[in-house]
């Protein structure tokens, strides 16, 4: 196997930062999805494609939607996280598709925090 050379590193970060949107992006919500083993089993998928519905309707084209596995919370599944560039992120807990259309239409729609569906608030990553 070659070795990686100082060259391909910085390209490899380049892309990844890009990915991330770290910056000038146009995304203003990022949309965590836990869909690891857990969350699958305790029913993320309807909660997915609840999301879908809800996204086409609002005809919006800055929220990026990430699927990632287990939050490491699995008595909590499934779980969504919603961050809105510059505030806090939030955890969503037992969600199903009544409460992401809810989360959809008053969180990430108006600002809305469902502190009643809410694991945790987070600190954003600096």
């Amino acid at each position: 196997m070659p070795r990686i050379k100082v060259e391909d590193l910085a390209k490899i970060k380049e892309r990844t930062l890009k990915s991330m949107c770290l910056s000038e992006c146009r995304e203003t919500v990022k949309i965590t999805m836990h869909m690891g083993t857990c969350g699958l089993a305790a029913g993320a998928g309807p909660v997915m494609a609840a999301l879908k519905e809800e996204m086409a309707a609002a005809k919006r084209d800055d929220i990026k939607v990430v699927v990632s596995a287990c939050a490491g919370m699995c008595s909590s599944e499934p779980n969504v996280t919603v961050e809105l560039t510059g505030r806090e992120p939030v955890m969503y807990q037992h969600m199903d598709a009544d409460r992401m259309r809810q989360v959809f239409r008053r969180h990430v729609q108006k600002g809305e925090v469902q502190t009643q569906f809410a694991l945790v608030r987070q600190v954003p990553f600096q």
